[in-house]
């Protein structure tokens, strides 16, 4: 009865301080957000570790903050720090006996494998591989170490170690007027001389991009996120005996990659995903297979594998009789579907789930599988029974499962939700009775005036049901008039909800600045099924446009909206979307618009996520039949529309989008007279308010504060 009591009253002040806490949710408190991840419980049961992800203090700029990531162990009752320091580390992996872990650890820029005793022992460097080692994977056995190491083109070509046979690549490097890849052969005797022979220049050509004077590209994806990549790189799998120094041992050669390396129950052989077709160009072949190996890199083979098919994240049974994966249709955007097959790929059935499926964790007697699926504005956990292959919802909408692990008896999970956006729990294999295990972020929560979201569900043109979520503002008083914000999400696939961790300290910010906020999940959204997903297929402005503004409508309707002082943001896509919107709607008093894309053409070849074009809408900009549409799905298309106060940001490295789509939009509004301004982020990438420079996460915050100040403050 005193337990029970306890917990009344600790859930009670739970509530209270979630509930009526005056203080604000200030621009700086992200640096303050510790985020829980990569939990893994021990093979007895007995406890676990995870990643704590926390913002330090610069060393040399106090006004700036470094990201740091280090070990924590619980056993269900306390928890502990392992690692420290920093240089940050990654989820560990247990041995046979618990008694042990390895992790990746950076070590002069590159990481290296540790393990790291539990008994007291002090961890030491495992791997001192030149090229790195990472994503290490313990073998059930106890006595070995899988783990990857990436690795350039030139590498190969001329590492004797890993490509003793000094073979090329089977598939062509395409580049122009060579018919065969013989050209790649090093012949030693030639000296560069810019003034000799026609070979004698090619390696004086040769080595200016050695000395980085020139980059040659011939690949078709040669943008990475932050900067261009004319070499390719591979994922190739080593194994490692788990004992001081041992030696690595390379499983897989050659030109390509292998991913996902997961060990068989027996720890005799390694099951990983690849190309399908090693005669494609990597850049070409968008089909991928599960590939099994023996544990000394012998008898590799393709095990499923079919044309138009991607095949990810397999993972085996603990009996060694099944196989549990990921499949995606190549035109299907990344949706990711759930099979069932055996050990030796035969007899693949399909599981029916309209959702996108992740994080397979298998029960100890090969039962049940438990996964996680973003869906209807959180992350779920799931059952799958493998007998009936009936699926059960065990954790609700309202929260994001981020992280988990099952023992026999529990499962420990990092939760996220509107009173704390990052937590450890802990609860039986039905999700009931969970226990909270961390108080990472309690403290400086406690006083806090957190915005609390209401749902509402919108039935649109095409009979869709579009959820959309409606926040007052913190510390809210009745009788008061607010602004409003529709804040939107990119992807377009991405999907945002209460259960959603990377909009947390946004939402919550801007609530506590006495702004409404209403965010939505328009059609094209993730979550909510295939078809919902693609109901967008040439259709990016009108139809979305169509469903966040009823979300905005119903939202302006409260009495508490001042409904002269609208405001609009949002970034990627929903830079795009922000700008089309502005260009075809008049309410909104001003406008920001992060990372966009504006030109749908200019696209193809500013940003690496150019497929999206394609395969959004059916062609390229050369063919006569999709120009048009392209043309009419461009934001730039209505740029001399736009009367709003018009506010574009773009990272200056940003190459997932590309800077050319803002400055166009930019430039052409100025020369039109209109109001607008740019911000360049130097250094930013697309990811710049996720897991960028911490200091410009905080400047892109109050840039978007002050703009809209501009013209809905009150004077």
């Amino acid at each position: 009865m005193k337990k029970t009591l306890l917990f009344l009253v600790l859930l009670l002040s739970q509530l209270s301080f979630a509930q009526k806490g005056k203080e604000k949710i200030l621009v700086t408190d992200m640096t303050k957000i510790k985020q829980v991840a990569n939990v893994s419980i021990a093979p007895d049961g007995k406890k676990a570790i995870y990643v704590l992800r926390t913002n330090e203090n610069n060393e040399t700029d106090k006004l700036d903050f470094d990201y740091r990531t280090h070990l924590w162990l619980t056993d269900f009752q306390t928890a502990k720090q392992l690692t420290r320091g920093a240089e940050s580390v990654g989820g560990a992996t247990w041995s046979a006996d618990s008694k042990q872990i390895a992790f990746a650890r950076n070590v002069k820029g590159k990481y290296q494998i540790f393990l790291m005793p539990l008994d007291g022992g002090e961890a030491f460097q495992l791997t001192d591989f030149k090229y790195g080692a990472n994503n290490p994977q313990w073998s059930p056995d106890g006595t070995k170490i899988l783990f990857s190491v990436n690795v350039t083109f030139s590498d190969i070509l001329k590492d004797s170690l890993i490509n003793p046979s000094k073979k090329l690549p089977s598939w062509s490097i395409e580049k122009a007027g060579f018919k065969s890849n013989d050209f790649l052969k090093i012949d030693k005797k030639v000296k560069a001389n810019p003034n000799g022979s026609i070979e004698e220049i090619r390696a004086y050509l040769e080595k200016d991009v050695e000395d980085k004077k020139a980059k040659v590209i011939t690949r078709l994806n040669f943008q990475g996120e932050s900067t261009t990549e004319p070499e390719i790189r591979f994922n190739l799998l080593f194994v490692i005996d788990a004992k001081e120094g041992a030696k690595p041992v390379q499983l897989t050669k050659g030109f390509w990659s292998y991913n996902g390396g997961s060990w068989s129950a027996d720890s005799k052989k390694i099951y990983a995903s690849s190309g399908r077709d090693s005669l494609q160009h990597p850049d070409r072949e968008l089909n991928s297979s599960i590939v099994v190996l023996n544990a000394d890199g012998s008898g590799i083979k393709q095990i499923i594998a079919e044309k138009g098919i991607s095949y990810n994240s397999a993972t085996p049974s603990p009996d060694g009789k099944l196989l549990i994966a990921t499949m995606s249709k190549t035109d299907w955007l990344g949706f990711n579907q759930i099979i069932l097959a055996n050990a030796d790929g035969s007899n693949k059935t399909m599981v029916t789930f309209d959702r996108a499926a992740n994080n397979f964790e298998w029960t100890d007697d090969s039962k049940f599988v438990y996964f996680t699926a973003s869906s209807n504005g959180g992350v779920p956990v799931y059952k799958l029974d493998i007998q009936t292959k009936k699926i059960e919802k065990l954790s609700d909408y309202d929260t994001g499962i981020s992280s988990f692990d099952i023992s026999k008896e529990r499962i420990v999970f990092a939760k996220t939700e509107v009173k704390n956006p990052s937590e450890l729990y802990t609860a039986d294999l039905l999700m009931k009775n969970a226990v909270k295990l961390s108080t990472h972020n309690d403290e400086w929560l406690q006083n806090k005036a957190l915005s609390f979201p209401e749902k509402r569900v919108y039935k649109n043109s095409k009979g869709q049901s579009v959820e959309y979520w409606i926040m007052k503002p913190a510390n809210f008083e009745a009788g008061k008039k607010y602004p409003l914000l529709l804040n939107m999400h990119g992807g377009p696939t991405a999907m945002w909800g209460p259960g959603e961790a990377s909009m947390w300290h946004e939402f919550q910010y801007f609530c506590s600045q006495g702004y409404g906020l209403v965010y939505a999940n328009p059609r094209g959204s993730g979550g909510y099924g295939k078809d919902f997903q693609f109901s967008n297929y040439q259709d990016w402005g009108n139809g979305p446009t169509e469903d966040v503004l009823a979300a905005t409508s119903d939202a302006a309707k409260a009495s508490w909206v001042d409904t002269s002082r609208q405001v609009i943001t949002g970034g990627s896509y929903a830079g795009y979307l922000t700008a089309w919107i502005i260009s075809h709607d008049h309410r909104f008093k001003a406008a920001f618009a992060q990372r966009g894309v504006y030109e749908l053409s200019t696209f193809m070849g500013e940003g690496n996520a150019w497929r999206l074009t394609p395969n959004y809408f059916g062609g390229y900009p050369w063919e006569n039949n999709i120009k048009p549409i392209l043309e009419r799905e461009s934001p730039y298309t209505y740029v001399d529309k736009i009367k709003t106060p018009f506010l574009i940001k773009h990272g200056e490295n940003d190459l997932r989008t590309g800077v050319i789509q803002s400055e166009m939009m930019y430039k052409s509004l100025k020369i039109m007279g209109k109001e607008v301004e740019y911000v360049r982020m130097p250094g930013g990438t697309h990811e710049l308010s996720r897991t960028g420079n911490v200091r410009q996460k905080i400047d892109r915050m109050l840039r978007i504060y002050e703009f809209f100040e501009r013209y809905i403050g009150l004077k």
